[in-house]
């Protein structure tokens, strides 16, 4: 029977793989640098073992093992985890891309290479490993390390950067040159669809799952993953975006759902698999003689990489405010090329823009720079001390002035947070029209043409069929109101307000009617456009105005319930498990009997923090519910006081108060329907906590809330006096009105 080369060839990468990733381990070396070895010794280049004999399968295979790496890539990110990276990540990450990138391009072309050899080399340096760093951070026993948070933050960004970068490399080779014009086309045409691809995947995904969830077993939601993948990159490569675009457009969609965890779970072997073939296939490419010839820019190139990445890296940091010490440690983590570096490298020559040399000389850096970096990171400390007592005093002494002011973030002007509710409501809704009206343009309006042989009422039919389709955005668009407190703060705080006000009023009007312009004159003449335009924004904005109204608010509760459902599910099995705090704590709602020793005395005589260690989080008085009393207020007959602490905490305070608790774990504390709430936030930088204390935070008069426990690190803080210092993704549990920590929270 014939055995088809493919599978010869399979079966030799597969067990070449295996044997060397073996002894790798048993070395404690990067499973990728295995593979890669594992591909040079079944390739053509080495004479000692059989080769492959079907390159052109084996090629094929490993694009598939592209695609799934990046598809993985995105089912571990998610855009609320960028947004969570912070200010320091998000300094250091551009600092470090652009002066390496740079440096890249220009050491290129003083080594004599052509424009886009040193264009793509500045790119494949942009990137470090994700998984070389997290390696060493584990044998070295320092991944909890304050300093790793933000290296971990700066990779998550530099991947989201780097997969933009294949974008804009791909368009420079398919143009064959760098024109300032079509390179800003190409981004504005990437936003728009990352846009439009991530509002209509968040709507109509996870509904999907959740409707299909009883019909879904293990084995379904594979398939149905991977057809989700490869869907998004024929529909990626459709309009003129690359193939691993696609792939991680979709992983990152599916990362916001319910069932990520699930996905990337039942993933995980698909991608090891179809990953091990590419680094094979990678390693493949290796000539023992190219590299020897291209010695010297391997040198120099690892040693851009080594001196430029730590340098660039830890400038990054210390502009974002970071200790010298810390920016060191971040800066030495970083001094090494990652996984991305063959995949740019491989499109380069895919695409046919680059030279041959260019491939080897990378994997010749990568496994140089593989080796160096747990040295980096183990010596950057003693670099530290050292360099502490070469620079002079006032160097160290300005950076830590520098560092201690920067360290303090200021919480957002209400003005800040009313623009960008202006800016989300205008970009938003203007992704679905443009949508809509391509869509009419390209397809609905051809299709009824075929069908219609009046050529004007095959156009008004599209219109209409456009302009009742993008109504409910068009009324988003110019009569929603922006539902904020810092908006009503600013408009009655002065009249002079009110004038920008309204002029961001107008403006996101004129938004919409210059969209429905646009729309009316792709099938109308100019005039006819502008009558039309008048008369549509009438009918949308007079005769059904409360109709929309209805329909958008149900489109916009969709898409927030599936934005947050995986947040809102970790919360439920919280509840579940009756975890209301990281530590023993409970939330018990009390009666206060009429003859007890704690009516009619000021909340502040009673001491009840300092003598029982427990805090009062809200009084039911009837049917009023003062949240967090200030210390004047005083206890009547017939209260019911919501009482947090621990269990022998309770028990003391209810011998006292001689009334009988009811006891409750679950996030419900005041119960009949109040809206009393234990809810946890995290310090970052959207509310501006990080180096304030308690006392002067502002979160007893924004949320009405009684802070009731801190969690930092494996410290848990119940009941924090006052003067608690907040620090850097703090968890802070609050127990108050839910809607206004949750508006706080934003």
């Amino acid at each position: 029977m014939h055995v088809p080369q493919l599978i010869i060839d399979l079966a030799l990468i597969l067990g070449a793989a295996g044997i060397i990733t073996l002894l790798f381990r048993r070395l404690k070396q990067p499973m990728v640098l295995g593979y890669i070895i594992a591909g040079f010794i079944v390739s053509p280049n080495f004479k000692l073992f059989p080769s492959i004999g079907d390159a052109t399968g084996i090629k094929v295979w490993s694009e598939i093992g592209v695609i799934f790496l990046l598809f993985s890539l995105g089912l571990e990110f998610s855009f609320k985890k960028l947004m969570r990276v912070g200010g320091t990540a998000a300094i250091t990450a551009f600092t470090e891309i652009a002066c390496i990138t740079v440096a890249g391009f220009f050491v290129g072309q003083w080594m004599g290479w052509s424009f886009m050899d040193s264009i793509f080399l500045g790119g494949l340096l942009a990137s470090s490993s994700t998984t070389i760093i997290i390696r060493a951070f584990e044998e070295l026993g320092i991944k909890k390390k304050p300093f790793t948070k933000i290296v971990f933050g700066v990779l998550v960004i530099e991947d989201i950067v780097v997969i933009l970068m294949m974008v804009l490399l791909s368009t420079m080779a398919v143009s064959k040159q760098f024109q300032g014009t079509e390179m800003i086309l190409t981004v504005l045409k990437l936003l728009f669809f990352l846009a439009l691809w991530f509002l209509a995947g968040i709507f109509l995904l996870p509904t999907f799952l959740k409707k299909m969830e009883k019909y879904i077993n293990g084995e379904t939601l594979l398939v149905i993953s991977i057809a989700l993948c490869f869907g998004m990159v024929i529909l990626a490569t459709k309009v003129g975006f690359s193939a691993e675009l696609g792939a991680f457009i979709m992983g990152s969609i599916i990362a916001e759902t319910t069932s990520s965890e699930k996905v990337e779970h039942l993933i995980q072997p698909v991608k090891d698999l179809f990953g091990a073939i590419f680094f094979v296939s990678v390693g493949m490419l290796i000539n023992p003689e190219m590299i020897i010839e291209y010695k010297w820019p391997v040198l120099w190139i690892t040693l851009l990489t080594i001196v430029g990445k730590c340098f660039s890296t830890t400038l990054g940091a210390i502009l974002s405010g970071q200790p010298l010490k810390q920016a060191i440690q971040v800066g030495m983590s970083m001094a090494q090329v990652g996984e991305f570096a063959f995949i740019i490298a491989t499109l380069g020559m895919t695409l046919g823009v680059t030279s041959d040399f260019l491939f080897p000389v990378a994997v010749g850096t990568s496994a140089i720079t593989t080796f160096t970096t747990p040295y980096m990171i183990k010596f950057s400390l003693p670099f530290y001390n050292w360099l502490e007592k070469v620079l002079p005093k006032k160097w160290i002494e300005g950076l830590n002035r520098y560092s201690a002011s920067s360290q303090t973030l200021q919480g957002e002007s209400d003005w800040k947070k009313v623009l960008r509710s202006y800016v989300r409501v205008i970009i938003l809704n203007a992704v679905v029209m443009l949508a809509i009206i391509l869509l009419c343009k390209y397809y609905v309006g051809p299709f009824l043409m075929k069908h219609i042989a009046n050529p004007f009422w095959a156009n008004v039919a599209t219109v209409v069929l456009g302009m009742v389709a993008m109504a409910p955005f068009i009324w988003a668009m110019v009569v929603q109101r922006i539902q904020s407190i810092a908006y009503k703060s600013l408009w009655l705080d002065s009249k002079y307000n009110r004038g920008p006000l309204v002029v961001a009023e107008l403006m996101r009007s004129i938004v919409a009617v210059l969209l429905v312009g646009f729309f009316m004159n792709q099938f109308f003449p100019l005039l006819p456009s502008l009558v039309a335009t008048i008369l549509a924004m009438l009918v949308v904005l007079v005769m059904v105005r409360s109709q929309l109204q209805k329909f958008y608010n149900r489109i916009e509760s969709r898409f927030l319930t599936n934005l947050n459902a995986r947040e809102t599910a970790a919360e439920a099995e919280k509840a579940k498990q009756l975890v209301t705090l990281p530590w023993d704590a409970q939330v018990s709602e009390i009666d206060i009997d009429p003859w007890s020793s704690l009516v009619d005395i000021p909340l502040e005589q009673l001491q009840l923090r300092e003598k029982y260690g427990i805090n009062i989080g809200a009084i039911r008085r009837g049917d009023i519910t003062i949240f967090t009393p200030s210390r004047t207020e005083k206890l009547f007959p017939y209260d019911k006081i919501t009482v947090i602490g621990n269990e022998s905490q309770l028990e003391e305070f209810n011998k006292m108060a001689s009334a009988s608790v009811n006891q409750d774990k679950t996030n419900e504390a005041a119960g009949n329907g109040e809206n009393i709430a234990l809810v946890s936030i995290v310090v970052d930088e959207n509310n501006g906590l990080t180096g304030k204390t308690l006392r002067n935070s502002g979160i007893r008069e924004h949320t009405q809330a009684l802070v009731v426990g801190i969690a930092r690190g494996g410290e848990k803080m119940l009941n924090p006096s006052s003067d608690t210092v907040f620090q850097w993704e703090d968890v802070v549990w609050l127990v108050g009105d839910r809607k206004r920590i949750q508006e706080f929270r934003g």
